[in-house]
């Protein structure tokens, strides 16, 4: 039983053996530039907010829209 359950899982483990592993992209000398300018913008926009995802948010329930409900809730995330 074991051996049956063994060269089961061989024969199905062997197409994905066999695969060839796709090439690793070589980014473009564009896209190389962009995530060196980001940081900067980063730095640029001043601190970032401090998550309050831990905090009870159900006060922005109250809200009369529902708009104005996920604006207040998006601080919480």
């Amino acid at each position: 039983m074991k051996l049956l359950i063994f060269l089961a899982i061989s024969i199905l483990a062997v197409p994905a053996w066999a695969q060839d592993k796709p090439a690793p992209k070589e980014p473009a000398k564009e896209e190389a530039a962009r995530p060196a300018a980001e940081p900067k913008k980063q730095a640029a926009a001043g601190p970032r907010k401090q998550r309050r995802w831990n905090e009870d948010a159900r006060h922005c329930l109250e809200r009369p829209s529902n708009t104005e409900i996920i604006k207040c809730a998006e601080e919480y995330l």
